[in-house]
This record gives C-alpha cells, structure tokens and sequence, in this order.
C-alpha cells in the first residue's frame, strides 16, 4: 500500500491523512532481488528458533495422551469419574485469560526476554510434572503450564505477522505451524522410547516422558533468548542487531507499501476496549476455535482411539505419528498457493471439507482402515487451516495495537477449542467418541456459514471503497482493501 499514511486519533474518532515517513524508500526503487535476500535473512533467523520452541510447547500440552497409555492414568487414578478431562481442562483456563496481557507485556519487554523467559518456566513445570504423586497436584501443575504458555503462541503470530507483507504471510505461518506438528508427531515416537525406560532410578515410564521433554524445553529456552529477534521497528535497539540500518529501512518501507503500519501506534486499555469492539476479531477468533477442535482431540485422544481399535500401545504412537506426514505434505503447498492468489477464505472453505470428511468417516464406519483415513482427513484439514485463519485475520487488520489484540484474542479462543475437545470427547464415550465427533461437526458447519458472511461483506465494503461511498475508511486507510 503506497501513498497517504492515515492515522487514527482515538480520542476523538478521527482520522487524517499525512505524508508516509519514508516514502522515499518506497518510490526508491529498491532491488526486488535485493529484497528477497533481506527476507531470507529474516526468514531463517526468525521462523525456526520459534517454530523450535513452540515445538516443545505443543509436545509439553499434549503429551498427556501418551503419558496416560503408558502409566500414568493407573498410578495417578485418573480413571475415576472425569478426572482425566479435568486435567486437559484446566490447562485452558489460564492459557484463555493471560492471552492478551501478555502481548501487551510483550512489546515492553522485547521478544527474547519475554518469550524466552515463559518458554524456560513452562519447561521447569513440566519437569516437576513427573515427580508428582497425587493427580490434585497434577491439575494445579496443568494451570501453571497453562498460564506460562498463554504467552508464547500469540507473542509468535503476533511477530511474524509484523515482519511481513500480507500475501507473504500464510506460508510462513504454516512453515512455522507444519514444523511444529512434525515435531509434536515425533513427540510420540519419543514418549515411546522413553516409556522404555519405565523403572530406571524407581520411576515409571510416563515419568520419564515428562522430564526429558522438560529438560528439552528448558535447553531450548536458553537458546531461544540468544536467537530470537524483536519487532523491526525495535530491532536496532538490540545490542548486535542481525541487519543493517539500511536493511531495516528497507523491510519498514515494504510494510509501508503493503499496509503502512511498520511503525507501532501507543495501545492502552481503551485502545483495547475499542479494538474489542470490531464484530470481525469475534469472527476471525471463532474460526480459529473450529479450526482447533479436531486437532486437539486428535492429539488428546487418538492413541486411545487407536489403542481401542485394537493396536498395542507402540503400533498406537506410530501411527499418531504417520498422520503428520500427509498434512505437511499437502498443507504447505496449499499455503504458497494461497499466497499466490491472494485469497483466504476458499482455502479455509476446502480444509474445512476436509475436516467434515473425515469426521464423518471416523465416526460412522466401522472398518478400522477407513477410520484411520477419516483421521488422516482430519489432520490435513485442521492443520491446513490454522495458518489460513491466522493470515485471514491478519490480511484483514492494520496497526500493531489492533494486531496484538487481534492475535492474542483468535489464539485465545484457539484455545477454548481445546477445552471444547476435552469436554465434548468424553471417558465414557470411548473409544467411538461418537457425541465428541458430532460436536466437531457442528463447529465445522459453523465456519462455512461465518465464511460465507465474511466473504459476502468483504466483496460488499471493498466495492464500496473502490467506489468511494463509505463514511469511513476500511481499517481507516483510503487504499486498504479486504482479503477474501
């Protein structure tokens, strides 16, 4: 986006227009190639110490499925009453609630520190998860996990979505996600050998999965504070930043051109409040929770499923693992392509079919092989779709108050899609799940309704900017248009 810089005076819900800062970099004509080596700098020095870190988050959240086959839901009872949903639920609650003043806390703090510092505490807990001996304890320790976690996932998508242009978002969101879910799948491979060191020192095997993984997580912390690279227009404030001034200018102006907000707006509570306020976050935030359901009861539940098809416990983690391997496979294409054209909502549109497809075979068929491809389904559609419903809502906002907001409110009801899979995928259900799977289905009709409203009105507002007849312009920019 080129041209005038809008800005928005909250106070008086006002907006006036003044001359982009450096608009010189913009009509500079900077190397496009030049550029792109600019952006793999980024891109590498970013996206994988994230995606690594984030790994571990999501092996440290889920790895409850596996401790429970191998031990863990004798030794601490959780077979009584709903205890074991009780301890997948309360992760949720904190995780939901610290969201947002977290990334608020984020900007102040700078990146390294701040994410560092809660990837290195959750690591700690996870640790001390596999000494305890009471399943009390255990849920308190789930809140602790929830509360230190709350931050990492947002602060990420809230950093990334703010070193790119728009149409170069989705396919590094989904490198970032697809990474993270080789890594969660081969998190079962790893629980299941180290279940084989079951009684080394008088521990249990499900305890051994939780203190190496949480020795993994707190090494990777360290590294994280090393590596992890602030917001671009706090960069060069670091010590021994890894780009030039130049360099920097440089990403700031393609940010100009693209959405004009490289640098960030002053956000307090009213701010907050009044982002609150915008219908579309509510939107964006609810497709992101359907999105989220059938991944998490895929990783809560499908050993058990599994294990209730008849596989041994290692055939169970296995094959958890497999389903990885098609997602990314056609997950990260589907993202590049998506890019490419510019659109989100057919994208998300053909992941949620996919979602309903296999939902619906693993529910009804009682072929064991046609289930385990209804799961496969499953994984492609919910994991093609995170990252599209990320850069969905990311394409259709401007101003980083708006975007920390934005990110931290949709994860938080990602979020809540967990705490919807753990009560909707019920102990006395299994293994069929059947009330779960229809659960899911129900929140996967609701996505292609709210994409169809969406869509309808983004076409709507983008006709009527074109044509000049709206009292206000769309995200207060004269040039900004939706993405559908």
């Amino acid at each position: 986006m080129s041209g005038e810089k809008v800005i928005y005076n909250e106070a008086d819900n006002q907006r006036s227009v003044t001359p982009p800062q450096n608009s010189s970099m913009a009509e500079s004509g900077i190397d496009t190639a030049y550029e792109k080596k600019i952006i793999r700098k980024v891109d590498l020095r970013l996206l994988p110490i994230l995606a690594a870190v984030y790994s571990v988050a999501i092996v440290d959240r889920t790895n409850m499925g596996s401790a429970a086959i191998a031990g863990m839901t004798e030794d601490l009872k959780l077979n009584i009453g709903s205890r074991y949903s009780i301890v997948l639920l309360v992760f949720f609650i904190p995780y939901c609630i610290f969201e947002l003043p977290s990334n608020l806390v984020l900007r102040r703090v700078g990146s390294a520190v701040w994410l560092s510092s809660i990837a290195f505490s959750w690591g700690v807990v996870t640790i001390g998860m596999g000494f305890i001996k009471d399943w009390r304890i255990l849920v308190f320790c789930r809140v602790l996990l929830g509360f230190f976690e709350s931050g990492f996932l947002p602060g990420c998508v809230y950093l990334i979505c703010s070193w790119y242009m728009r149409y170069e978002v989705q396919q590094r969101l989904a490198g970032f996600y697809l990474l993270t879910s080789i890594v969660g799948g081969l998190s079962s491979l790893l629980a299941y050998g180290l279940m084989q060191m079951d009684g080394i020192q008088g521990l249990a095997g499900w305890r051994w999965i939780l203190i190496i993984e949480g020795v993994i997580t707190v090494t990777i912390a360290l590294l994280a504070y090393l590596f992890i690279i602030d917001f671009p227009d706090k960069l060069l404030q670091r010590r021994k930043p890894f780009l030039t001034d130049f360099e920097v200018e440089i990403i700031k102006s393609r940010i100009d051109r693209d959405r004009d907000d490289s640098q960030a707006d002053p956000i307090t509570w009213g701010i907050v409040v009044h982002h609150l306020s915008d219908w579309k976050l509510w939107v964006y935030a609810l497709l992101l929770m359907n999105s989220t359901i059938p991944g998490y009861a895929i990783a809560y539940f499908l050993p058990i499923i599994l294990k209730g098809m008849g596989y041994s416990t290692g055939m169970s983690l296995v094959m958890s693992f497999l389903l990885v391997i098609p997602a990314v496979v056609v997950s990260l294409p589907l993202a590049c392509w998506a890019d490419k054209s510019r659109l989100r909502a057919p994208f998300i549109v053909l992941g949620t079919l996919l979602i309903l497809a296999g939902l619906t075979m693993t529910a009804y068929s009682s072929d064991h092989g046609v289930r385990y491809f209804g799961i496969c389904l499953c994984s492609i559609g919910s994991l093609s779709n995170i990252p599209a419903v990320l850069a969905y809502q990311s394409n259709n906002i401007r101003m980083s108050s708006k975007r920390s907001v934005s990110s931290a409110l949709q994860i938080g009801f990602g979020a809540i899609g967990g705490v919807f899979a753990s009560t909707v995928f019920r102990e006395k259900d299994a293994p069929d799940y059947r009330n779960g799977f229809w659960a899911a289905i129900g929140c996967q009709l609701l996505t292609l309704l709210l994409l169809a409203c969406t869509t309808v009105y983004f076409k709507k507002k983008n006709r009527q900017q074109k044509e000049g007849t709206l009292d206000k312009f769309l995200e207060n920019h004269p040039e900004f248009t939706y993405t559908v």
